[in-house]
């Protein structure tokens, strides 16, 4: 008998209606919390294989990182003994289970005799990319779970180049994790006999200090920051992995008045002083706000966990702090360095800049006033990292810069994943330039907008977890796709492009032409007045985004047309919604 119909049975009785509805309830749920544990494996996204700690297929523990690990073992041996004595370098965060899971994946590759470089303790994101071409090594992985909550943490795979593995190879390495059936039986050897056979060796300060040396090179204005020094700076690696670095950056580079938030210094895998570890998030800047405006401070700076997104503050025209979004620091960056380029005579012609189909227009415009191209490329660095390979190999393009709007970016190619520590070192020499010019970084984006345009971008997002979310956000694209909406916000749509179909549509035109990227699941939509905006499933994060961008001739309405988009598309998309619940 099952426990409805034993239910069913004893309504009205109410002496046992109520304990045993409870039970049926606690049942139902924990039922429910077992299928989203099993109800598929996890899978390697944009960024990688992410996921909550716990038992499960679909969780990160030491079983399911053996299976990543053995999966990319299988992936190094088809490619010859070369690659296997090239090994795979490992780093990780400083989230919980992250030294563990970082040893396991050694121990597993190394069981298969595959050479492992482990750092001795916890290292930045970026770093892993230099260290796997700083080796040789044929791959990298970093445990971490960049900004997601503490529950969580993940695993990313490298190429030989640094780069996260682009969609083929990552592919490869997915058939050859689904072809290892019984995780639970994969056996690995003892940490200390395979160190003992150097098959695990640790690795740290040599690969440390030619990291820094690096670092040191992306400085276009070493003069400005000499005669600056004492340029006022709050920093906070938010209990991650970017303290060390930044710092022992800023020193080098000349600069002597650096704040770092105490009580985010050390690393904590509980994030204890923060809701979430994003610097994305403006609770995230508390702190920060608050020595800052003890220190009268020019710029604040918070790094997320794994230190590869930074966000950064400075005083508005209030004199109150105000983080710029991602799309706004990118700007900044990508003027002040073709400007100072230029100044200097090293603006090549071949320069290319790459942005993300949702990063902001302005990145674009701004690149051409300077005769350089722009490039888009599906959401993920590692695609950014493959158009660097690409663009190196053929000699067509010279990088110079690459972003996305969700705070990441790239200056130096000796990385091939966005660096937040680079974009520190960056930022604090473009707020040393402009304060020598008497301008705060709010004072220069103005600058920016005026120069080229008031381009306004934002972001919504939908949480939909467990295996009806995923169903969910699935049935939604499914319906924009059968019905494409002909207007928005009072603007006709003129050009809709699924890359998933590999198809831009010029609708006034009633002309199709090919995407060449790589196919996934996004929708963008352009409207008659310039504006768009995009639908997106997170490839790490159990969402859906959505992505606006509006431009104007000026602020005030440049704002008012960001609210009324967002508006009506929220508005559209939670109509839709309703249907299919219906």
């Amino acid at each position: 008998m099952s426990w409805e119909t034993t239910y069913e049975k004893w309504v009205g009785n109410e002496e046992l209606e109520q304990p045993l509805k409870a039970a049926l309830e606690e049942i139902k749920e924990n039922r429910t919390a077992l299928e989203d544990c099993f109800y598929k494996n996890l899978e390697f996204g944009t960024g990688g294989m992410r996921g909550e700690i716990g038992p499960g297929t679909n969780r990160m523990n030491t079983y399911t990182v053996r299976k990543a690990s053995l999966g990319l073992a299988h992936f190094i041996e088809d490619q010859g003994e070369k690659a296997k004595k090239r090994g795979v370098a490992i780093a990780y965060d400083s989230r919980h289970q992250s030294p563990e899971f970082a040893m396991e994946a050694a121990k597993t590759l190394a069981s298969q005799g595959i050479q492992a470089y482990v750092f001795e303790s916890l290292r930045p994101t970026p770093e892993l990319s230099f260290a796997v071409r700083y080796l040789k090594a044929y791959s990298g992985i970093v445990i971490t779970a960049s900004h997601n909550p503490p529950e969580y943490n993940g695993y990313k795979v490298y190429g030989p180049d640094g780069g996260q593995l682009p969609p083929t190879e990552a592919d490869e390495v997915i058939g050859k994790v689904n072809a290892v059936e019984d995780e639970l039986s994969i056996s690995v050897r003892p940490e200390e006999e395979l160190k003992s056979e150097g098959l695990i060796q640790v690795v740290g300060e040599e690969i440390d200090k030619a990291y820094m040396e690096q670092l040191l090179k992306i400085s276009l204005n070493r003069e400005v920051i000499k005669e600056m020094q004492d340029l006022s700076i709050v920093f906070t690696p938010l209990h991650g992995t970017a303290n060390i670095p930044v710092r022992e950056g800023l020193q080098q580079l000349g600069f002597t008045n650096i704040t770092v938030v105490k009580e985010q210094e050390q690393p904590d895998p509980n994030f204890s002083t923060v809701k979430s570890p994003n610097p994305e998030e403006h609770a995230a800047f508390e702190l920060a706000i608050k020595y800052g405006q003890e220190t009268d401070a020019d710029i604040l700076m918070a790094t997320d966990p794994d230190a590869d997104r930074v966000g950064i503050a400075a005083k508005n025209n209030k004199g109150e702090y105000e983080i710029l979004t991602g799309n706004q620091t990118g700007a900044l960056m990508i003027e002040y360095i073709l400007s100072q380029r230029e100044e200097k005579g090293s603006l090549c012609s071949k320069g290319i800049i790459f942005k993300t189909i949702v990063t902001s227009e302005l990145g674009r415009v701004i690149a051409e006033s300077y005769g350089l191209t722009c490039e888009d490329t599906l959401t993920g660095f590692k695609f950014i990292g493959e158009k660097i390979k690409e663009y190196e190999k053929s000699g067509k393009h010279t990088f110079i810069f690459g972003y996305e709007e969700s705070y990441g970016s790239l200056i130096g190619d000796f990385v091939r994943d966005k660096d937040a520590v680079q974009a520190c070192l960056m930022g604090a020499e473009m707020a040393a330039y402009y304060k020598k010019q008497g301008k705060t970084l709010f004072d220069a984006l103005d600058d920016v907008y005026k120069k080229h345009g008031f381009y306004k971008e934002g972001l919504e997002s939908l949480t939909l977890k467990g295996k009806s979310g995923a169903e969910q956000i699935e049935n939604l694209l499914a319906g924009f796709r059968a019905e494409m909406p002909l207007e928005v916000n009072g603007q006709k749509l003129v050009v809709s492009e699924d890359y998933k179909a590999s198809v831009h549509y010029d609708i006034v035109k009633d002309k199709k032409s090919d995407i060449h990227l790589p196919k996934s699941n996004v929708l963008k939509y352009q409207l008659e007045d310039g504006s768009w905006f995009c639908v997106r499933p997170s490839g790490t994060e159990p969402k859906v985004k959505f992505y606006f961008g509006v431009n104007a001739d000026s602020h005030k309405k440049a704002d008012e047309a960001l609210v009324n988009l967002k508006q009506s598309v929220m508005d559209l998309v939670h109509e839709r919604m309703q249907k299919v619940v219906q």
